[in-house]
């Protein structure tokens, strides 16, 4: 869906956000920060088939979050940080914000403390 003016320029960014919104690839990512790991090996800790495992590989690999090696029978997957580092900075003007309106709250909240004791 697009909205006028809020078109993204960005789309490696909508696809890792799109990424990490399924619980299981974030699982995923989570284990391969850990280690390299094949479809088997990040398959055993989940209640879903070797192949259904794959089709969140694949996202996550069009996203830029991992890379799939071939190592003779293997595919390993190994993951790649660098879409989270740019993920991270765009989240990081939000972070700018809100710690700005938590600090105008504390303010808030002291000068009426401030107000009620002089009563």
């Amino acid at each position: 869906m697009k909205q006028n003016g809020y078109e993204s320029s960005n789309q490696t960014l909508d696809a890792v956000f799109a990424a990490l919104a399924d619980p299981t690839r974030r699982a995923i990512l989570t284990r391969l920060v850990a280690g390299d790991a094949t479809v088997k090996e990040l398959a055993a800790p989940f209640e879903i088939s070797q192949p259904a495992v794959s089709k969140h590989l694949k996202v996550l690999e069009r996203a830029g979050l991992i890379e799939r090696a071939v190592d003779k029978t293997r595919r390993p997957s190994h993951l790649n940080p660098e879409p989270l580092a740019e993920a991270v900075k765009w989240l990081e003007a939000f972070r700018q914000f809100w710690s700005s309106s938590f600090d105008q709250l504390d303010e808030l909240l002291q000068s009426m403390k401030e107000g009620e004791e002089g009563k």
